[in-house]
């Protein structure tokens, strides 16, 4: 897992409408249209976001003789995944420590 690439996908996450954008795209291929219709933002507006998205290896952009439709990419998420999980574990580690700590407290009470 590259810290570049990783960089360039918690950056690309980071907009709100761009995660909007990959949940669509997990129900399937769209256009660049059928992406644009829930937001009020203007079709160039979207392609930004597409760009960014593309930029970050999030999506692939295909042609479809006039159709130019958009589908995800999920390899770059499961390096956000794999990186996430580390410090899910040591979290939980954490908390399990806590926990045995508040017990015990409670048992000296």
């Amino acid at each position: 897992m590259q810290p570049a690439r990783l960089n360039t996908t918690f950056a690309a996450l980071a907009d709100p409408t761009r995660r909007a954008i990959l949940a669509r795209l997990a129900l399937g291929e769209a256009s660049v249209s059928e992406l644009a219709e829930p937001f009020a933002m203007s079709l160039p507006a979207i392609s930004k976001h597409l760009r960014v998205l593309q930029r970050a290896g999030l999506i692939a952009r295909g042609r479809d003789a006039q159709r130019r439709p958009c589908r995800l990419v999920a390899a770059p998420l499961q390096d956000v995944s794999e990186w996430t999980e580390h410090y899910r574990h040591l979290w939980e580690q954490r908390f399990d420590r806590l926990d045995d700590y508040l017990r015990d407290l409670q048992g000296k009470k």
